[in-house]
């Protein structure tokens, strides 16, 4: 239970940096907002793209995905998430890194900047709590439905006749004399064979 909680809260918050970090500065102050959804696939311009057709959109539907894992309490569906936050992330600046001819950071605010780091971070998070979540556990199976007991069974053999009063009369001792009335033990007239 525990591991959930903190599960969640770690997801939670790697989701919120997700969705967040295109709001930030991505390379040399460019927000991740005005980064295209196709440029990750046809190469970074410097055409700015509407909000709902940023990166914005792989991360928001990482943090749907998020959500969804933590209302199933699924550990597969969180890493998904932070597989999705990695995967946009790291092919976004393989595409930047393409077209400027490398990746700088520096403390002028050129370069990687914030966003970058936070989307890094969440699919991170998201990760680490998918590792961290218990998950759902695994139902029991039900057991075989036993026989009812009530219901008589025809017997099969003669050992699975239902019990019935004996036939012989009942067990009687040897000696009907009282322990201390019996005669005493005699030995055998001749010895054993061999």
């Amino acid at each position: 239970m525990v591991r959930n909680i903190l599960g969640s809260i770690l997801a939670l918050a790697g989701a919120t940096a997700a969705v967040w970090s295109p709001f930030r500065a991505w390379y040399d102050g460019r927000h991740g907002s005005t980064y295209r959804i196709d440029d990750l696939f046809s190469g970074i311009s410097a055409t700015k793209a509407q909000v709902a057709g940023s990166i914005l959109l792989p991360f928001a539907f990482a943090a749907l995905v998020t959500l969804v894992g933590l209302v199933l309490r699924s550990r597969i569906l969180v890493a998904v998430a932070g597989l999705i936050t990695l995967g946009f992330a790291i092919l976004w600046m393989v595409r930047q890194g393409q077209v400027t001819g490398s990746l700088s950071v520096d403390s002028s605010g050129n370069g990687l900047g914030q966003g970058v780091a936070m989307a890094l971070g969440g699919g991170l998070a998201l990760l680490l709590a998918a590792g961290l979540m218990s998950g759902r556990r695994a139902a029991e199976p039900e057991p075989e439905p036993r026989p009812r007991s009530d219901v008589p069974t025809p017997p099969d053999s003669p050992y699975e006749r239902p019990y019935e009063a004996p036939h012989e009369a009942p067990y009687e001792p040897r000696h009907a004399l009282p322990p201390d009335e019996q005669p005493p033990y005699e030995p055998p007239d001749s010895p054993p064979r061999a």
